[in-house]
């Protein structure tokens, strides 16, 4: 049975990237042929087209070498992990972890977990990007990432999820809002004021979808592209809005006042977790820093305090 070869796959991904077999021969130092020949015997093994030829304009990818081309690259990177993993038994952990996190939770979660994970793993060289779910769920597929730190809403089934914590939502207002004196509301008594949406996808949906399962539809007024923004929009009066994760400070960036509500109604809560691609096997960066992430005490004091505590440990 003919199989393919690590070197023909790396052919394949440069020739993919550059779309050309000029370039990729160039940049790989070996011969043009040699590019062809290695991804005639992937297609013939596959039995995929994976280019459409161009006669003196390179190479296009079809869909099929889309596809192929995402997952040769996280077979690459694993082959890579795999050796430096087998260079560096009984050494310590090193190499490249590229993380993606979600960005309300982030800046709250992340950097003192980076910091325990740097103090660990020094030679471990650490990359994090912010997401809103959607990128998250792609860059996880394309193989961008390794882990993401991420809500369970709308997870598809090649992703494994481990839940940490429970995040149930709550109603945000101005300081000098008619409902701040208040420490709980119904989403009956917020519909009467306009809202402030954090205009995310999925996470629009979400938070909407609180209203309408109760058969409510609240008066968008403003949608805001930051939770920066969102907290200045509502501390300046704007409106009202939801928020799931921990309020840290009860000020907007430009001083504002702000009083969290506990939603008086049943709501959903979404669960903040870790995932990564199902059946990847993963670096020894990253299986260092799941079990990490897993450990409690290796969280911020704003997280070890929430009442709902850990899903998993």
């Amino acid at each position: 049975m003919r199989q393919f070869t690590l070197k023909q796959l790396r052919y394949f991904v440069v020739a993919g990237e550059l779309l050309s077999v000029t370039q990729a021969a160039r940049k790989l130092h070996v011969s043009q042929p040699s590019i062809s020949a290695a991804i005639q015997q992937i297609e013939d093994i596959s039995g995929l087209q994976l280019f459409v030829r161009h006669h003196a304009q390179g190479l296009s990818l079809t869909p099929s070498g889309k596809q192929l081309l995402s997952r040769t690259r996280q077979l690459l990177r694993d082959a890579e992990g795999l050796e430096k993993y087998a260079l560096s038994l009984g050494e310590e952990i090193s190499g490249e972890l590229r993380l993606v996190a979600f960005p309300t939770f982030a800046p709250v979660f992340l950097p003192q977990l980076l910091r325990r994970f740097a103090d660990r793993h020094p030679s471990v060289s650490l990359y994090c990007d912010e997401m809103n779910q959607v990128d998250i769920v792609r860059g996880l597929g394309q193989g961008d990432y390794e882990l993401a730190f991420t809500y369970d809403l709308e997870v598809p089934e090649d992703i494994d999820f481990t839940p940490l914590y429970r995040f149930p939502p709550y109603a945000v207002v101005a300081a000098d809002h008619p409902l701040s004196e208040r420490d709980s509301v119904s989403l009956e008594e917020l519909v009467a004021y306009p809202m402030v949406l954090l205009d995310w996808p999925l996470s629009r949906e979400y938070f909407l979808s609180i209203f309408t399962h109760h058969g409510l539809s609240p008066i968008v007024a403003h949608r805001a592209k930051s939770m920066d923004m969102m907290r200045g929009l509502v501390a300046n009066g704007f409106g009202f809005s939801l928020f799931n994760t921990p309020l840290t400070a009860l000020e907007s960036l430009d001083g504002g006042g702000l009083k969290p509500l506990q939603l008086i109604d049943e709501a959903r809560p979404l669960s903040m977790g870790i995932a990564c691609l199902r059946g990847l096997r993963l670096s020894p960066a990253a299986e260092a820093m799941h079990r990490l992430a897993r450990d409690p005490e290796a969280h911020g004091k704003v997280f070890a305090q929430l009442d709902e505590g850990l899903a998993a440990s």
